[in-house]
């Protein structure tokens, strides 16, 4: 009953031309546009619609004419996101378990593991593609930047992509020393950015320049925006940040509290809900200095601001398919791929000579301007997860829980999805919205189809949802939740939570709850061993191995100077060695 609910005329349409294998004909083509925004880094509440402080009218605009999910989960970690957004499977599966940065060296290349799509698998985009549909892209890929490994390659007719975690905003370089520049593509070829870059304004322009090229001539459109807002470096006009320095300044144990209430009133946790203990890793706000007050209350502004930047953006985008005629029939869906960023890269070994090897530099008066970085750092992404517990890259809600917003065809006005929704269910979503009969076994997610035109929850309520990346795991099953998480924020053990009554995972009933305990677990091994989960190795640690892989990034970009350097050293030794043996000898 789910499947095909979404557009009832439309579908049938779309159905008649997979059917016949071409599309229908341009004039009469009325299957819907495709609009899919990530947002990368945004945490559950940072959307003004789901009461962040920052201003998004474009995204709440879309909330009011739409549906907003309140229990939403993508992987903790960006790639294996994307990945499953964009195949209907599980990350693993789809090739793209982990990201590079992180992977240790025994998991490297194996099934599940390439780091890249899976050439076995289909994204969404070739078969939109294939059923008649003009597919583009623009902004962060992270998929793979080798032969048949960009979004040329995956079902994309055209693209602007940057194949890394992420890059600077203002200018084609890298921010961290794991790349060594910031490596995009043009529809698979190497690309050099304009003069005038920033990031969120780029991404749409170019957008706009696909959605109005000729070769589109009256397709439907499945256009994939991948915003690099919010991620590190946070970079924006002053302009924008300067309006949130007073709204940070009480600073982040306040806003933690300020994001619970404010989730209560809107009706995301029930009244009785509490906050997880702070971690004590996590500094209190009145430990610190003025100055690292000042610091830290820009960097929360900048972030801020930034995400402003992008909703004006996406905002002209939107503007624009108003313009055009094409928006009343565009899906639009926004989201997130995990939650909120807790590195704090200053502190990293090396990272502040590789900064001023780069002409980087971490100011507070002008933070988030060219030629700097900035970072909200773990203290404000702990805040900023709240009323849920952690943050990006672990498996608690915090990491887990992002928010989605769907409008347009098809869409219920003003509703909101209280039923537990993975980013795996977008695809088929897709499918559905195009009237493409994939057949039962192509995706592991499952259609949002009836929920969207405000069909009962019909099967969501109870079933099984897994994540995990890099040793740090989650499990759902209705009003369950398992949850393992490495150190150093966690202790590598299972836990179990009542997430309907205890959403902050602050009380692990583990052993009040023996039994469903040992369900869970074996639930989760099964579907672990089913979607080519690996083991991590004894003592794998994040920090050390990003440390590590970083490392061996350099030594691969330089050792031929290394290695020159090396032979002009030994070249240098042996002739001295040369030299006092001939003395000797004369002597």
């Amino acid at each position: 009953m789910t499947r095909h609910i979404l557009t009832t005329g439309l579908a049938v349409l779309g159905l008649l031309a997979a059917s016949t294998g071409t599309a229908p004909a341009q004039e009469t083509d009325t299957r819907p546009n495709i609009l899919v925004v990530v947002v990368d880094d945004a945490a559950f509440m940072d959307f003004g619609a789901y009461g962040g402080e920052a201003r998004t009218p474009a995204i709440d605009a879309l909330a009011r004419r739409g549906m907003l999910f309140t229990a939403h989960r993508s992987t903790p970690l960006c790639a294996p996101s994307r990945a499953m957004l964009l195949t209907g499977l599980d990350a693993h599966r789809a090739g793209v378990g982990t990201i590079p940065e992180v992977i240790p060296p025994e998991h490297r290349g194996a099934p599940g593991y390439r780091l890249s799509l899976d050439p076995s698998v289909a994204t969404i985009a070739e078969s939109l593609q294939e059923a008649g549909y003009y597919t583009a892209m623009t902004g962060k890929w992270h998929l793979g930047h080798g032969a048949g490994e960009t979004p040329d390659a995956q079902g994309f007719e055209r693209s602007f992509a940057l194949d890394a975690s992420g890059a600077d905003n203002w200018e084609q370089k890298s921010y961290m020393p794991y790349y060594r520049g910031a490596p995009w593509f043009e529809d698979g070829q190497p690309a050099t950015l304009p003069e005038d870059f920033y990031s969120s304004r780029f991404i749409v322009d170019r957008m706009i320049d696909y959605l109005d090229a000729p070769e589109r001539d009256g397709r439907p459109f499945f256009a994939y925006v991948a915003f690099q807002a919010i991620h590190i470096p946070l970079q924006v006009d002053p302009a924008y940040t300067d309006t949130y320095v007073d709204t940070y300044a009480g600073g982040w144990d306040a806003l933690r509290e300020d994001r619970l209430d404010r989730a209560i009133d809107l009706g995301f946790v029930a009244p009785d809900t509490t906050l997880a203990e702070t971690p004590d890793r996590l500094r209190p706000w009145d430990s610190l200095t003025e100055e690292q007050r000042t610091l830290y209350t820009r960097s929360m502004a900048v972030n801020a601001g930034m995400l402003e930047a992008m909703d004006a953006h996406l905002g002209r985008l939107i503007d624009h398919l108003d313009a055009t005629g094409a928006l009343d029939n565009t899906l639009i869906i926004v989201t997130s791929d995990n939650g909120p960023e807790p590195s704090h890269p200053v502190g990293e070994p090396g990272f502040r000579f590789w900064m001023a090897r780069n002409g980087i530099s971490w100011d507070v008066e002008t933070l988030g301007e060219p030629g700097t970085t900035a970072f909200i750092g773990p203290e404000w992404a702990f805040a900023a997860a709240s009323p849920f517990n952690l943050f990006k890259f672990y498996a608690s809600e915090g990491g887990l829980r992002v928010p989605l917003v769907m409008a347009g065809p098809g869409v219920a006005q003003g509703g909101r999805v209280d039923a537990a929704t993975s980013v795996a269910d977008i695809a088929p979503t897709l499918a559905d919205a195009a009237g493409i009969d994939t057949g039962p076994a192509r995706f592991t997610g499952r259609s949002l189809a009836g929920l969207l035109a405000g069909a009962p929850d019909t099967g969501f309520a109870e079933r099984s949802i897994g994540f995990e990346v890099s040793g740090n795991a989650a499990f759902v099953q209705g009003r369950w939740k398992l949850v393992r998480n490495l150190a150093p924020w966690g202790s590598g053990e299972w836990q179990l939570f009542d997430i309907e009554t205890d959403p902050g995972e602050t009380t692990d009933l583990g052993d009040n709850e023996p039994l469903v305990l040992a369900r869970m677990i074996a639930s989760y091994n099964e579907w672990a061993e089913t979607a080519g989960v690996l083991a991590m190795p004894e003592g794998y640690s994040v920090h050390r191995q990003i440390f590590r892989n970083a490392i061996r990034r350099q030594l691969s970009f330089y050792w031929p100077w290394l290695a020159g350097i090396a032979l002009v050293l030994a070249g240098g030794i042996g002739m001295i060695v040369f030299s006092r043996r001939r003395k000797t000898h004369s002597g």
